[in-house]
């Protein structure tokens, strides 16, 4: 893409778009041959796997593996992909070579992180996202694009480095304990130690998560981030780089610390409140268009957060579908205020007003990812909100009735918004084009995606429950042999929990 463009200008445009949308015929290709009518065929087993060795003299391997959880993942991926080529397609007219270059080796970063179970591979991959979407926020920037792409490197760089320091104990510990060292995660699951050493590596991997999800208070990056970046930066740093925090925790953090992260729920519970509430008072008080949808993150992530940490089935799944609800509404809204200020050349919200009677096709798009953000019943969000609330309704009532606040919190900004953009005065006598078919397309796309998964989940809920499950019953089974001091040995450890299952059948 970089190179071409030296030949013909925008060519790097099609070539990102074309390996974007091969990408996307590929996932398609793996969701029919894996899905079936009852659920996905391999029954919890991985779908796709590649496992070779790389650096054998210190344990690190080439470790890939797909699960439902994973495809999932990795098919909002491609397709925000294609959504960031398709919004940047006007906007980006310099170095737009060297812009879709960042754009692909981001994806791939994290196309990466949700295949790797290699710790190291992981880990690689966590590190491959940072540089180029500092490149697209310094370069392609907006005003204050310099602090802004400073600060979201700081802050993941050394979250990052305390996942490093924890990924090393982990290594360190398990082949103390077992005479192999190896950075395989199958292997690392229910690795002995302390319970204090636990807690600490727990911590090291789950504040370089915390800092991706925008946690309460390690979120101050983000706004900026969100603010200054092109749209393509905003709309993949809003729906797959936040989600790589989510996905963490659910697939290293919680699996490989079980017992310090049933400790560290109560805090977690906490933090996940405060970031619904927090996120939804902010986004009331913004006046700048793009700073608001940000700071909407913050507070749906929220429920992310609520959901992993309750950790039963049904809030399991409404995390799962609010971040790809989340990716695709929030992807959408941002796609929205970069085409406004690409216009109007403004992100101020006062500014704005009575744009629907000049761009009817956009207000409506925005009213209705404004209905998404607040939750309509009939959209992917109120089925991904609405799991989250009744599996920690089982859990914990006080928490539930606080995180439904920010459901009413988010009616109240949501409807601002569009009133105060589209409804009302037009003071500035804006005569701007509205979306054209490019863009109307792509948003056609993201509006029948949210009501399919609104309206029919179960497919989804089928697929992303095989993961779950597995997660679950891995859980349970290495917090049973740990505490019945089980060796690490993991071959040993498999034979004695199979026994014990087969006992407690018994007994039943």
């Amino acid at each position: 893409a970089w190179i071409t463009d030296r030949w013909k200008s925008g060519l790097s445009r099609w070539i990102s778009l074309v390996t974007i949308t091969a990408d996307f015929v590929f996932v398609v290709v793996l969701w029919l041959t894996s899905y079936s009518a009852i659920g996905f065929s391999s029954q919890g087993s991985w779908i796709v796997e590649t496992n070779l060795q790389w650096i054998p003299q210190l344990g690190i391997r080439f470790h890939l593996a797909m699960d439902s959880l994973s495809l999932i993942l990795i098919s909002l991926t491609v397709f925000l992909g294609m959504m960031s080529v398709v919004s940047s397609w006007t906007e980006i007219k310099d170095r737009i070579g060297f812009f879709h270059l960042n754009i692909l080796f981001i994806l791939a970063g994290i196309i990466g992180v949700f295949l790797a179970l290699d710790l190291f591979l992981f880990y690689f991959f966590w590190e491959l996202m940072l540089v180029p979407m500092y490149f697209l926020i310094a370069i392609w920037g907006h005003e204050n694009r310099q602090y802004a792409s400073v600060k979201f490197f700081i802050f993941t760089q050394l979250s990052g480095l305390l996942m490093l320091m924890a990924i090393l104990g982990l290594y360190f510990i398990h082949g103390k304990n077992t005479g192999t060292y190896t950075f395989d995660y199958t292997q690392l699951l229910g690795t002995a130690m302390p319970a204090s050493t636990a807690m600490l590596l727990m911590l090291g991997f789950l504040i370089a998560f915390a800092v991706k999800l925008s946690v309460v208070p390690v979120h101050t990056w983000q706004p900026d981030a969100y603010t200054e970046a092109p749209t393509a930066g905003s709309i993949i740093l809003a729906g797959l780089l936040l989600k790589t925090g989510a996905y963490g925790m659910l697939r290293f953090a919680v699996p490989l610390f079980p017992d310090a992260a049933l400790a560290f729920i109560p805090v977690a519970l906490v933090l996940a409140v405060i970031g619904i509430l927090y996120g939804a008072v902010m986004a009331f008080a913004q006046t700048d268009l793009k700073r608001l949808v940000a700071y909407t993150s913050i507070s749906h992530m929220g429920f992310v957060l609520l959901g992993i940490f309750t950790w039963n089935t049904l809030a399991l799944q409404g995390a799962v579908m609010q971040i790809v609800c989340h990716g695709i509404s929030t992807g959408a809204l941002f796609m929205l205020v970069g085409a406004l200020q690409e216009r109007i050349h403004t992100r101020e919200i006062n500014r704005m007003g009575g744009l629907w009677e000049t761009v009817p096709r956009m207000g409506a798009v925005g009213l209705f990812f404004a209905m998404a953000s607040l939750g309509l019943p009939g959209l992917g969000n109120f089925v991904a909100e609405f799991l989250v609330l009744v599996g920690t309704y089982r859990t914990n009532i006080l928490m539930t009735v606080l995180a439904t606040v920010g459901l009413i919190t988010a009616t109240v900004y949501s409807l601002w918004m569009i009133h105060v953009t589209f409804f009302g005065q037009n003071k500035e006598s804006w005569k701007i084009p509205d979306f054209s078919v490019r863009e109307m397309s792509a948003m056609a796309v993201m509006i029948l995606t949210l009501v399919l998964l609104g309206l029919f989940p179960q497919p989804f809920l089928n697929a992303s429950g095989k993961a779950l499950d597995k997660l679950q019953t891995t859980l349970k089974k290495h917090r049973v042999a740990r505490n019945n001091n089980i060796p690490a040995d993991h071959a040993s450890r498999k034979n004695i929990i199979a026994r014990s299952a087969d006992e407690s059948r018994g007994n039943q």
